[in-house]
C-alpha cells in the first residue's frame, strides 16, 4: 500500500517510539510524585517541552502547554480568549477552530468570517476590514489543511495588532510545525501544534502561548502544566513527540526540498485531461490537492485504495459531507468539488512510490470516467 494521506496522520517514527518506550517499562513514574523517580521524569519532560517550544519560539517570551491534541489546543485558545465583543476568523479554518467559532456564536459572541482566495489562503484585506475596537480574538490557520496554502501569519498578526492592539492573535499551526520554517513574532499570542502530523503519536498536542497573555485553565484538577491544563501527563506521548521533533527539525529544510521535488514529480506525471491542480505552487510541499472534474472523489478514493493507494478527499474531519466546506469557500463549482482528492506526502515516500501513485491515479480515474460515460 502506498500511503499518501500524511496530512491526516503520519506513521509513528519507530526510532522515537523505541526511545520513549523506557517511559512505559522502566521510568513509568508519575511526574508529580515527590520521590526521586518522579523528579527525574519531570525533569526529562521539562527538557522535551523546552525543545518543542524552542524550535519555533523564544522560551524567554513564550511557554508551552501540552494538550491531548491540536483540537484541544485550539479549543483552549478560542474559548478562553473569545469571550467578549466579536471574534474574527476565516472560512478556511480546520473544524477544530470553525466549530468553536460556531459554538461561540451560539453563546452570544459575534463571529465574523473572512473570505478565501481560490487557492485557500485568506483574503487579507477582507479579514482586516472585519476587525474593530471590539474584536477580542483573531484566528488564522497557518497552513490550509485542504489546499496547502500558507497564510502570512507574521505579517497578518502585525497588521491586526496595528488596528487593535488588544486583540489576541491565534493560529492553528498543525500543518506547519515541523514541516516548514516557523518563528513566532511577538504579535502572535497563541499557536497550536500536534504530534501525529510529524511522526509522533495521536493523543498529544500543545498550545504555545506568549507569556504576557493571561490564559485561564481549560481543564481543572491537579494543576499540571503550570496550572494551565490539569491531568496526569502522557509521558510516553510527550517524549515520543519530542524525539520525533528532534529528527524532523534536524532535517527540516532538506526534507522540505525533497518533498517538494516529489510533489512536483507526481503532479508532472498526472494526466492533465483527468486532473486539475488546486494547490498553489508556493504552498506547503507536503500537500497536493487536485480535482478529477466530473468524477466522484469518494468513489475514486475507494477504487484507489483497492488498487493499493491511500489518499484523502480533503480534511479527515469533514469527510461526512459531500462537499468540503473549505473547498466550497474557495469558490469552486460542483464539478470540481465532486472530484477533489488530497495527496499528502512524507519524507519517507520514495520517488518510485510517487510515480507508481501517479500511474494508479491515471489508470483508476480513466477507468471510472469510462464507466461513468457508459
Amino acid at each position: 500500500m502506498i500511503y499518501l494521506d500524511n496530512a491526516a496522520t503520519t506513521r509513528p517514527n519507530e526510532n522515537a517510539v523505541r526511545r520513549a518506550g523506557i517511559f512505559l517499562t522502566e521510568r513509568y513514574f508519575n511526574p508529580s510524585a515527590l520521590y526521586g523517580g518522579g523528579f527525574a521524569v519531570n525533569g526529562e519532560l521539562a527538557a522535551g517541552k523546552k525543545f518543542l517550544l524552542s524550535r519555533i519560539a523564544d522560551p524567554i517570551d513564550y511557554d508551552i502547554t501540552i494538550t491531548s491534541c491540536g483540537t484541544e489546543a485550539d479549543n483552549h485558545a478560542l474559548f478562553c480568549c473569545g469571550k467578549r465583543g466579536n471574534i474574527v476568523t476565516t472560512e478556511g479554518e480546520h473544524a477544530a477552530v470553525f466549530a468553536c467559532a460556531q459554538e461561540l456564536k451560539n453563546r452570544g459572541i459575534e463571529v465574523r468570517f473572512a473570505r478565501l482566495k481560490e487557492d485557500g489562503s485568506v483574503d487579507e484585506e477582507h479579514l482586516l476590514s472585519l476587525i474593530d475596537e471590539k474584536t477580542s480574538l483573531v484566528s488564522v490557520i497557518h497552513v490550509n489543511n485542504e489546499t496547502g496554502a500558507i497564510n502570512r501569519i507574521a505579517e497578518l498578526s502585525k497588521r491586526v495588532k496595528a488596528k487593535n492592539p488588544r486583540a489576541v492573535f491565534h493560529s492553528d499551526g498543525v500543518q506547519a510545525y515541523g514541516k516548514i520554517p516557523v518563528k513566532l513574532n511577538k504579535e502572535i499570542d497563541l499557536y497550536a501544534v500536534s504530534a501525529h502530523k510529524i511522526g509522533g503519536l495521536k493523543g498529544t498536542g500543545a498550545l504555545i502561548r506568549k507569556k504576557s497573555l493571561p490564559l485561564a485553565p481549560y481543564i481543572f484538577g491537579g494543576g499540571q502544566e503550570n496550572g494551565k491544563r490539569s491531568g496526569t501527563e502522557n509521558v510516553f506521548g510527550i517524549m515520543t513527540f519530542y524525539y520525533a521533533a528532534e529528527e524532523k527539525f534536524a532535517r527540516l529544510k532538506e526534507e522540505q526540498k525533497e518533498v517538494e521535488r516529489l510533489r512536483e514529480e507526481v503532479w508532472g506525471a498526472l494526466d492533465r485531461t483527468l486532473f486539475t491542480r488546486l494547490s498553489p505552487q508556493d504552498g506547503t510541499p507536503y500537500i497536493l490537492t487536485v480535482s478529477a472534474e466530473g468524477l466522484r472523489g469518494e468513489v475514486l478514493q475507494r477504487m484507489l485504495y483497492d488498487n493499493g493507494l491511500a489518499v484523502g478527499t480533503g480534511s479527515a474531519c469533514s469527510s461526512k459531507h459531500r462537499y468540503s466546506r473549505v473547498m466550497t469557500a474557495c469558490g469552486y463549482g460542483e464539478r470540481v468539488l465532486d472530484g477533489v482528492l488530497r495527496l499528502s506526502f512524507s519524507p519517507q515516500n520514495t520517488r518510485e512510490e510517487g510515480l507508481r501513485a501517479a500511474k494508479i491515479l491515471n489508470e483508476t480515474a480513466n477507468k471510472l470516467k469510462e464507466k461513468t460515460a457508459d
